[in-house]
């Protein structure tokens, strides 16, 4: 029998650093801001995959306090977390995540993103579904201040 999680996550816009959406460095004026990269995309499927294991959210196993994860690549976090689920026997069945942004377009990224996380989660890509909206002009998505991304997980035994 499986299990399905769900992942959120938020990170607010901000100058002097880089946009990485999905493992992916993306041109941009604006960078998110994290102690780690703030790959938004990224920590919404590690916490959708970590609650489908029944763990706790990544802030437990990554914590802002630790200097380890300070600049991090957060698709160390997904390395990780596919470690975690493999000595807990549980196997991807199925990732979907959207990301909540006026801009950049990313359409131009996605094949690489779901390349970064197919590698990071030893997945194949058909199992990895990416998607980006905007929030029509509405709330800090909305008004530039910053991204959201959301995301479903499923699981299956091994």
């Amino acid at each position: 029998m499986g299990r399905v999680g769900i992942g959120y996550d938020a990170h607010r816009l901000v100058t002097g650093r880089k946009l990485v959406l999905g493992g992916v460095v993306i041109p941009s004026e604006k960078g998110l801001l994290g102690h780690s990269d703030g790959d938004v995309l990224l920590h919404a499927i590690a916490d959708a995959l970590l609650g489908a294991a029944g763990e706790r959210d990544i802030g437990h196993f990554f914590p802002n306090s630790d200097p380890r994860w300070e600049g991090a690549s957060s698709l160390i976090f997904l390395e990780e977390v596919r470690e975690l689920l493999k000595r807990a026997g549980w196997v991807v069945e199925n990732l979907d995540a959207s990301l909540i942004a006026e801009a950049p377009k990313i359409g131009p990224y996605l094949e690489a993103m779901r390349a970064a996380i197919g590698r990071a989660l030893g997945i194949e890509l058909t199992r990895i579904g990416i998607k980006a909206t905007t929030n029509e002009g509405m709330g800090f998505p909305g008004r530039g201040e910053g991204m959201a991304a959301m995301a479903v997980a499923s699981l299956e035994k091994a």
